[in-house]
């Protein structure tokens, strides 16, 4: 856990670090070391709310040592705005820690209880559980551990709870990865970073970190050129790349098809070119793009939903939804052109 974060938060609310995984993952133990890191120490208590129990169990004593108060949570009823703000006038903690359950459904907690109210009345039976941070929490860092060993399991059965649990992550550890070709590394980054596209990815082995830079390409358009052809089927593993390594494309001008998205209160210079992709289930869609600037009398005649060829350099710059830098398209031509409607791949 980090002292920044993406997330902002506000004063005098209370700190929420959700830590995600599967069973086993090694959620308890990165929770365990961290706790006892020099940046990550305060004078106020931690309320660490266990939502499973793996073979790794804390320590009362470390606990103490650690100010921190732990609440087994049985069920994911249990989360609801009445108990958890019951749990801080009892406890008042400085700040959260949720070990979460990989298999209970984390939407609502950023959907908030009108989720399940809406999804309850449009299947026309009674609303049940409502899973909802009280008003004074707010979730301040996200991050998912996963047993790299295990991972195919996840991602052939259970992707969507694991795409539940990346799409708001900022951070995603994969760990016991010794075993595991570059090869197969390379396509596991690629399927995570699909599903959290604002998280940092990191692999680990029994060493430490595995350097990235190290895995093989896997890309099937030649990057060494000054302009690069994205064919459709590419798109989505251009995309992911260009996120993970947007240095290497930096300055090289791309071409590829792609939807017309324009959000509202967008500035009239600019838009998003991109493609919709399955990144868990077919009812688990999303749309994978990036900021296109150019001049407003080129993009005014296009609306959301017009596909278009366009070419753009590559460029890098601050932009809020990154949290930081991120690719920046420069448009260079713009012309409309035939729907593609199959989803993006990987």
């Amino acid at each position: 856990m980090a002292e920044n974060s993406n997330y902002d938060l506000e004063e005098d609310m209370i700190p929420v670090f959700l830590i995600n995984g599967f069973l086993e993952a090694g959620k308890t133990d990165f929770i365990r070391y961290t706790m006892r890191q020099d940046y990550f120490q305060t004078k106020g208590r931690t309320l660490l709310l266990l939502c499973e129990e793996g073979e790794s169990e804390y320590d009362e004593a470390g606990l103490r040592e650690c100010n921190t108060v732990l609440v087994p949570i049985q069920k994911v009823s249990d989360l609801n705005s009445v108990n958890l703000k019951a749990l801080e006038d009892q406890y008042k903690p400085e700040r959260v820690i949720i070990e979460w359950n990989g298999m209970w459904n984390q939407d609502d907690l950023y959907d908030g209880p009108m989720s399940e109210k809406v999804l309850a009345k449009q299947q026309g039976r009674k609303p049940g559980y409502e899973v909802s941070l009280p008003d004074s929490w707010s979730i301040y860092q996200v991050i998912t551990i996963i047993d790299g060993s295990t991972l195919p399991l996840y991602l052939g059965n259970m992707k969507p709870f694991l795409g539940q649990m990346l799409r708001q992550s900022e951070m995603v550890i994969v760990n016991r990865c010794d075993d595991i070709a570059q090869e197969t590394l390379t396509d596991y980054r690629r399927k995570i970073r699909a599903m959290g596209q604002n998280a940092s990815i990191i692999l680990e082995g029994k060493d430490g970190e595995i350097p990235q830079d190290t895995l093989p390409e896997d890309l099937p358009y030649d990057i060494n050129g000054d302009k690069i052809d994205i064919l459709p089927e590419d798109y989505g593993i251009w995309f992911v790349d260009c996120m993970d390594n947007p240095d290497r494309y930096v300055g090289k001008k791309v071409t590829f098809s792609a939807m017309v998205l324009k959000r509202a209160q967008m500035p009239d210079n600019e838009f998003v070119p991109g493609r919709m992709a399955m990144t868990c289930c077919a009812q688990d869609m999303t749309f994978l793009g990036f900021v296109c600037k150019g001049k407003p009398k080129e993009i005014a005649p296009y609306r959301t939903r017009d596909w278009v060829k366009i070419t753009a350099r590559v460029e890098k710059e601050y932009r809020e939804e990154y949290h930081g830098e991120g690719p920046v398209l420069d448009l260079d031509s713009i012309a409309r052109t035939g729907e593609i409607k199959e989803p993006a791949g990987f």
